[in-house]
């Protein structure tokens, strides 16, 4: 399988592959496992030309505001220093990834990897203009994630292959992915090049 041809000045955005998020964990998307592979990929093709590669987290304090027995949606996961906030066992990030938390405030629901981390100003500070993102999940962080780049200016690439989308109801995914090319996303169907 051919690797995608990346430049210095992208970054691999790798959204909340983690534990909880994947079978078995505490809010498990359908396949949410079989995005690793996809992305071991592109980690890959980034390490080559040294492009960024960034992974987020929710990061959540036990007592999060989205959690069902503190009101929320959510039973409660991706607890801060647990099994499921780790990152999915199989992802094989780099020494060097940039680790971005998110959700870290008891009191703040964020679902984007640009609210209140400083991921936006940390990536114009490098050079970064193309984010290529996949990750968990498709129709949620995912597309949080999209639609905010797009609005700080980036050229924003969907990964489609390495996301899936978390509500199961037949084609809830592909309506936010149609929303995210609405937005000015691209979306990179086979996942293999760029």
């Amino acid at each position: 399988m051919g690797l995608p041809q990346l430049k210095r000045t992208d970054a691999v955005l790798i959204v909340d592959v983690q534990n909880d998020f994947c079978p078995g964990g505490a809010l498990p998307v359908a396949e949410g496992d079989h995005v690793v592979p996809v992305l071991n990929r592109w980690i890959e093709a980034a390490q080559q030309v040294g492009a960024w590669i960034i992974a987020s987290r929710d990061w959540h304090p036990s007592n999060h505001l989205s959690f069902r027995e503190h009101g929320g949606t959510w039973p409660p996961h991706c607890v801060q220093n647990t099994r499921g906030a780790k990152f999915h066992p199989a992802l094989k990030l780099p020494e060097n990834v940039l680790i971005v938390s998110k959700g870290t405030d008891a009191d703040r629901d964020d679902y984007s990897d640009f609210e209140m981390t400083g991921l936006a100003r940390e990536l114009r500070s490098n050079c970064i203009r193309r984010l290529w993102v996949g990750g968990l999940a498709q129709d949620v962080c995912v597309h949080a994630t999209v639609l905010d780049g797009l609005k700080a200016g980036f050229e924003v690439h969907l990964i489609k292959d390495a996301t899936r989308p978390l509500n199961a109801t037949p084609g809830a995914g592909e309506l936010a992915v149609q929303e995210m090319q609405a937005a000015g996303c691209i979306i990179e169907e086979g996942g293999e090049h760029a």
